[in-house]
């Protein structure tokens, strides 16, 4: 087995430690990029994925690098989770640190009415 970078490692960590506290419910996975942040709503136990958004999907504007792009995107992931009958989530921020992007799609997605 290869070894793993201390990213594929803290991803791991994270969602090992999701899965203990899920308690069935859907996974909020959110990856970012240099240029793009994309974020889709998974239940495990399906292996289906219920609501996907991101920075590359029609009627975005910008170029998904910028907090206000992330804000947008965690605006339509509420919006399409919503649509899909989810209202609680588990917030799964992958090996990235809980800071700017990824706590501004965070913080959209609560306030367009997903609870994490």
């Amino acid at each position: 087995m290869a070894k793993l970078s201390l990213f594929d490692r803290r991803r791991q960590r994270v969602r090992s430690s999701l899965r203990k506290r899920a308690g069935g419910r859907p996974r909020l996975s959110v990856h970012r990029t240099g240029k793009h942040i994309y974020a889709q709503i998974i239940d495990d136990e399906a292996g289906k994925t219920l609501a996907a958004a991101s920075t590359l999907t029609k009627g975005s504007k910008g170029s998904g690098a910028t907090v206000a792009d992330a804000i947008a995107v965690g605006k339509k992931i509420a919006e399409a989770g919503k649509q899909a009958g989810v209202t609680t989530v588990v917030f799964d921020r992958g090996g990235f640190i809980f800071h700017g992007r990824v706590k501004a799609l965070a913080d959209a997605a609560r306030e367009g009415g997903l609870e994490f």
